[in-house]
C-alpha cells in the first residue's frame, strides 16, 4: 500500500494522470532491464541531497505514455490483454534507435572506419540480445543506400559483412558495383564472379558481368 500511495504522489508531482484502479504498480526492476541499466541509471542523487534527477522525470513520461497507448491499443483492438511495454521499444539499450539510423549518422559525421568500429563494438556488446539486427541484410540495406556517391563507405561496410557472413553473395555484388563506381572494372568483374559461384542462378549478377564482358568483347574486323 505504501508503494502505491507513493506512486500516486509521484504521478501528481509530475503533472501525471495517475494509473487507474486495478493497474499494477510500476516494477522498477522489469524497467531496468527492458534499458539495459542499473537503479542508480534514474536515481542519480545521493539519498537525502534533494538534487534533480531528470532521468526520472523522463521516465515518469514515458511511463505515463506507456499507460496512455495501452489504453489505445485496448480500445483499437478490442484485446482487453495486448499491452506494450518499456522493452517493446528499448529492448535492453536506454534510447531505441535502428542501427541503421545509428551507423548512417556516424558514416555521415565520422566516417566508415568510426561506423565499422561502432557496429563491431554493438555487436560484441549486443550481440544475441534482442537490441539490434544483427543480420546480414542490415549492412547491405546500408550500403546499398550509400553505394552509387560513396563508394569506398560501401567497399568498408561490405569487407566487414563478410567477415561475418562469408557466404553473402549481396555483399560481393555491392562490393563489384562500388568498383564499377570507380571506373575498376577488372575488380568489379572478380566480386561479381565470387558472388556468382555462391548464387549461380541469380540474374541480377549474371547480367552485371554480361555488361562488363560485352564491353571489354573486341569489335569485330570491319569488312573491308
Amino acid at each position: 500500500m505504501t508503494r502505491i500511495l507513493t506512486l500516486g504522489l509521484i504521478w501528481g508531482a509530475a503533472g501525471l494522470a495517475q494509473p487507474a484502479a486495478g493497474d499494477p504498480p510500476a516494477n522498477m526492476q522489469a524497467i531496468a532491464k527492458a534499458l539495459g541499466v542499473t537503479c542508480d541509471y534514474c536515481h542519480s542523487a545521493a539519498p537525502g541531497r534533494g538534487a534533480p534527477e531528470p532521468k526520472k522525470d523522463i521516465a515518469r513520461k514515458m511511463m505515463a505514455m506507456t499507460r496512455e497507448l495501452n489504453s489505445r491499443v485496448r480500445e483499437a483492438t478490442g484485446d482487453s490483454a495486448a499491452k506494450v511495454e518499456c522493452v517493446t521499444c528499448h529492448h535492453g539499450v536506454t534510447i531505441p534507435r535502428q542501427i541503421e539510423d545509428i551507423l548512417t549518422e556516424t558514416l555521415r559525421t565520422k566516417g566508415a572506419a568510426a561506423a565499422t568500429a561502432q557496429y563491431r563494438e554493438l555487436r560484441a556488446r549486443y550481440y544475441g540480445r534482442q537490441a539490434y539486427d544483427f543480420g546480414e541484410e542490415t549492412l547491405t540495406g546500408l550500403a546499398d543506400r550509400i553505394v552509387a556517391g560513396r563508394p569506398d563507405d560501401a567497399i568498408a561496410l561490405m569487407e566487414m559483412n563478410l567477415e561475418y557472413n562469408p557466404r553473402s553473395a549481396r555483399s560481393y555484388e555491392i562490393i563489384g558495383y562500388a568498383y564499377t563506381r570507380k571506373f575498376d572494372e577488372e575488380t568489379a568483374l572478380r566480386y561479381f564472379q565470387k558472388a556468382l559461384e555462391i548464387e549461380p542462378d541469380n540474374g541480377v549478377i549474371q547480367g552485371r558481368i554480361a555488361s562488363i564482358t560485352s564491353r571489354r568483347r573486341p569489335e569485330p574486323d570491319s569488312p573491308k
